[in-house]
């Protein structure tokens, strides 16, 4: 335990962080980006990657398994720093501001909702201590929470469980969407958040993410292809590589490794 409160993290804030621009705008800029894992000093995770997302769009992140989607998720939210490249976020390099004001900027939907062992309110406003119960309530209106949340002994007050285990898995998601609602950042990262839960659930939680998903930035790591078709722009990856992008038409036009993907995953749902 010592060892752990002595550490200091590799990343941290310049001398004299360069200020993010204000108002923010939510642009996204990867320029011949190579990053290689501490772990892993021997392979590339993404290789010259170059990748422009402008304000508002939604770009979604698709390809077969290692391919480096989840490793883009990562440089942004500068937990690591590539080894050559630019990543910029409104303009200003990611290692010349601080990482706390990166973040501020960013909320994040994993594919699984991580709460805590504490009551709904703490959960809700977790990025955003200062919110009000009117504002609380409103998040969770608009994520489809509220009918749910009001229904628990306590409303707010509630106690979760460890690990918010007195919710099923589609009540979790749609409190992960209430609270990055909540937090209102100009860009949104999404792992798949319906990839877990039964068709009902994700009716529900798909609902919620398309009014989270509206005027911001979105990134989207797709592992069904079913949820990417109305995104602006589909990036493939393989091997930390941009192989193709386009629109879901586009690429399934084109017959290549998105076409590939997208004919066996539709083939695989319609035998089930």
């Amino acid at each position: 335990m010592s060892e752990l409160l002595h550490a200091r993290p590799k990343i941290s804030p310049p001398e004299r962080p360069e200020q993010l621009p204000s108002p923010a705008r939510g642009s996204l800029s990867f320029r011949n980006v190579t990053f290689r894992y501490p772990t892993r000093p021997e392979v590339a995770a993404l290789k010259d990657f170059t990748l422009e997302v402008e304000p508002g769009e939604t770009v979604a992140i698709v390809g077969p398994s290692g391919a480096g989607k989840s490793t883009i998720f990562q440089l942004v939210e500068r937990f690591y720093d590539p080894q050559a490249g630019t990543i910029r976020l409104d303009g200003v390099p990611l290692t010349k501001a601080d990482p706390a004001d990166i973040r501020q900027r960013i909320a994040f939907v994993p594919q699984d909702g991580v709460l805590f062992s504490a009551n709904a309110r703490d959960n809700l406003r977790y990025g955003r201590w200062d919110a009000s119960d009117e504002e609380i309530w409103e998040a969770a209106r608009a994520a489809n929470a509220e009918s749910f949340l009001r229904n628990l002994p306590k409303g707010l007050d509630t106690f979760l469980g460890e690990s918010g285990t007195r919710l099923s898995g589609g009540q979790q998601q749609r409190v992960a969407i209430a609270r990055a609602l909540l937090r209102d950042s100009p860009i949104l990262l999404l792992d798949e958040a319906t990839s877990a839960l039964d068709a009902e659930s994700e009716l529900l939680v798909q609902q919620a993410l398309d009014g989270l998903m509206a005027n911001r930035t979105t990134l989207v790591i797709a592992h069904r292809l079913a949820t990417v078709r109305k995104a602006d722009r589909i990036v493939v990856l393989d091997e930390g590589r941009i192989v193709e992008q386009g629109t879901h038409r586009q690429l399934t036009d084109q017959g290549g490794l998105y076409a590939r993907l997208a004919s066996l995953q539709f083939a695989a749902t319609e035998a089930a």
